[in-house]
């Protein structure tokens, strides 16, 4: 059994297919064909069925592909453990995160990490929570920033998460409202209230379930843009929910023009926000070390 192998037999079930393994490895299709033929022989058991269509895992193979894929990801982090630590970090780091997360959690980890790493690149976009896990099971990111509530975990055995804050629903109206002075809200003051709801699945089943429970609501428009809606709310158009991480150092409720007033009496009103990647690519040593980066940022926040 050699280390060459096992990277070939994890490249061809990542690609299903030996040409384009040996294409992505720079080696010849002969020469991973024999490898795993060897190494199918050594271990007397048939790893994949091999046609026309392509290679693909057969039922006896998947437990031991699926060991050279975790055996291949601890070669990659050993061998990036033996480079000097944190002052040798460079390369990129594909990102994606939620919207409640940018502001200003994110935005202040990555002045804090581009200070004391300037020549490392990170490529980051803003995305719904459903579409960034739908990234991390591609493999296109190697961390997700999401919400992580309505996702079925036992369905993806391959993600691994962890929860780095709670947050709670604010209801957020104008300086003018009547409810402005108040230390609370109750769902029973909200029915027939026009509202500005941001565009998201789990959002509008939240809301669905609000109304649902307690009355219907006016729904004046829904956006995936934060800024219209808190400008929505600033003008007293109407009121919205968000939440309580997504408006820390918010400039509408520093001066006064937005008042995010507390949701009592409904069981949906918080929601946990963490990171998530896949165990089937490589967690490289940047991104450990961002991860203790916006750690420790959050944990200024509390």
């Amino acid at each position: 059994m050699h280390l060459e192998q096992l990277k070939y037999i994890v490249e061809v079930a990542k690609t299903r297919s030996i040409s384009v393994a040996a294409q992505n490895l720079h080696v010849s299709q002969s020469t991973i064909s024999k490898a795993i033929t060897s190494f199918e022989q050594e271990l007397r058991i048939q790893l994949f069925t091999r046609s026309r269509l392509g290679a693909q895992p057969t039922a006896e193979g998947k437990n031991i592909i699926k060991k050279a894929y975790e055996i291949a990801v601890k070669i990659e982090e050993i061998q990036e453990e033996a480079q000097e630590q944190a002052s040798l970090i460079n390369g990129e780091l594909n990102l994606s995160a939620s919207p409640s997360f940018f502001l200003p959690i994110l935005l202040g980890t990555l002045a804090n990490f581009k200070k004391d790493y300037p020549n490392f690149r990170i490529l980051m976009t803003e995305k719904k929570s459903p579409n960034i896990i739908e990234d991390v099971l591609q493999g296109r990111i190697d961390i997700g920033l999401s919400m992580l509530d309505g996702i079925d975990w036992n369905a993806h055995e391959e993600l691994i998460f962890e929860t780095l804050l709670e947050g709670k629903i604010m209801v957020c109206v104008s300086k003018h409202s009547p409810y402005a002075f108040s230390d609370y809200i109750t769902p029973e003051e909200l029915i027939n209230e026009t509202i500005v709801m941001y565009d998201g699945v789990i959002w509008k089943d939240s809301i669905s379930i609000f109304m649902n429970k307690y009355g219907p609501m006016n729904i004046l428009f829904t956006s995936n843009n934060t800024e219209v809606i808190k400008k929505a709310v600033a003008d007293g158009l109407a009121i919205s929910f968000l939440m309580n991480i997504a408006l820390i150092d918010d400039h509408y409720v520093n001066s006064g023009d937005i008042i995010p007033i507390p949701l009592i009496n409904f069981e949906s009103h918080q929601r946990s926000f963490g990171w998530v990647r896949s165990k089937k690519k490589h967690f490289s040593l940047a991104a450990r070390e961002f991860l203790k980066y916006l750690k420790f940022n959050i944990s200024k926040l509390e």
